[in-house]
């Protein structure tokens, strides 16, 4: 081994016990880095949720039928649904203006005489502040008449022509349950790596600065490329740590399944978390400050992760300009193959597309922060 890469390795070896030594004596870098992460796997898998479920429906009988009573029943046994039923539409525009239910079914006088006619409409009132309980509400309740209107069909009750039936046999790829936490939990992966990685050490070379304790540093042969991969490592450890616990939360709390392969799963993974840290120490190296370093962070990373990298919203739907911003996004090209691992299982060309993408913001952030941390002093 040469000199030069022996001593490479001392002062690597020192600098990451220095470093490791520095993370442990410093409580809030370890509250942040593990107790916040549990914090957010309980509260989005937990507490976050897009599915619908007991939604109070009122329901308004103008003139009670052997039909009307049937449909009743049918929205009634929706596991999805509450029903309410109520004397007057008077009454169900109240509970549905103060909040109390989310939608009126309302049955017409002449449901019975229409529905002899082979067409008997049913009225629906949607609440449409929540556009997405909306529709889904919408697409429950339709269900349930019509699982109620076929039913009266199969007993020979109804009186529809001769037209035959068409049966919908629906099957849902990679979520057959259609639980949004198999939705959401892959995406709590990104927010958490972000977290840790950039938001955390966002804060780690700027309370350097501050302290004066980075300038000591400059006066030992250690060199700016030693400083920044000491200051990974430790970080590395944490993220994985916090990684391990998202896939065992994810398997034992969610029951979400992981259909691909765990090496291509800590493959992404580790290589996001790195772009995440150098991110966070190009941010702090930069800023010298850790207010500003904290808040520049949060605009640039964590914000960025939740808005535009496909957690909250499908991209394509989305103007041409926001696409474009997305794909400058790290998390997205993170986003889009750790939930295809999870959910579809192991797409190899979309891993190492996402890697070498990863890669190349890894290479270019090492060049940056390695210039922020140059020994002189401004």
């Amino acid at each position: 081994m040469s000199a030069s890469a022996s001593g490479f390795r001392v002062r690597i070896v020192a600098l990451v016990r220095k470093e490791m030594r520095q993370m442990l004596r410093d409580r809030s870098n370890l509250l942040v880095g593990f107790l916040l992460p549990v914090a957010l796997i309980l509260l989005f898998g937990y507490g976050l949720s897009f599915d619908v479920k007991n939604a109070p429906v009122a329901i308004v009988t103008d003139q009670p039928s052997l039909g009307a009573r049937e449909l009743v029943a049918g929205i009634e046994g929706s596991a999805y649904l509450s029903a309410r039923p109520v004397a007057t539409m008077a009454q169900a525009e109240d509970l549905l203006g103060s909040g109390k239910v989310d939608a009126i079914v309302r049955i017409p006088v002449d449901f019975a005489r229409r529905e002899g006619q082979g067409h008997a409409p049913v009225q629906l009132i949607l609440n449409g502040i929540d556009s997405v309980t909306a529709s889904t509400l919408e697409a429950y309740i339709a269900g349930a008449v019509s699982k109620a209107l076929a039913h009266r069909m199969d007993r020979g009750q109804a009186t529809g022509g001769e037209a035959g039936q068409v049966e919908i046999v629906q099957r849902i790829w990679f979520n057959e349950t259609s639980n949004s936490t198999w939705y959401l939990v892959p995406g709590l992966v990104v927010l958490i790596m972000t977290l840790v990685g950039a938001f955390l050490t966002s804060l780690l070379v700027a309370r350097e600065w501050e302290r004066g304790t980075l300038e000591s540093l400059f006066v030992t042969p250690v060199r700016p490329l030693e400083i920044v991969l000491a200051k990974l490592v430790p970080y590395v450890l944490v993220g994985l740590i916090d990684l391990a616990m998202c896939l065992v939360a994810a398997r034992l709390l969610f029951d979400v399944p992981i259909r691909g392969s765990l090496f291509a799963v800590l493959l992404s993974s580790t290589m996001y978390l790195i772009v995440s840290l150098l991110l966070g120490l190009f941010i702090s190296g930069t800023t010298r400050n850790q207010f500003a370093a904290s808040q520049v962070a949060l605009l640039t990373s964590f914000m960025p992760a939740m808005m535009l990298s496909g957690f909250v919203f499908d991209l394509r739907n989305v103007p041409v300009g926001v696409q474009i911003a997305a794909q400058i996004v790290p998390a997205t090209h993170f986003m889009a193959v750790i939930k295809t691992l999870f959910l579809a299982g192991t797409d190899w060309a979309m891993v190492m597309r996402s890697v070498l993408i990863l890669g190349g913001y890894a290479l270019v952030l090492t060049v940056l922060t390695r210039r922020t941390v140059r020994k002189r002093l401004d």
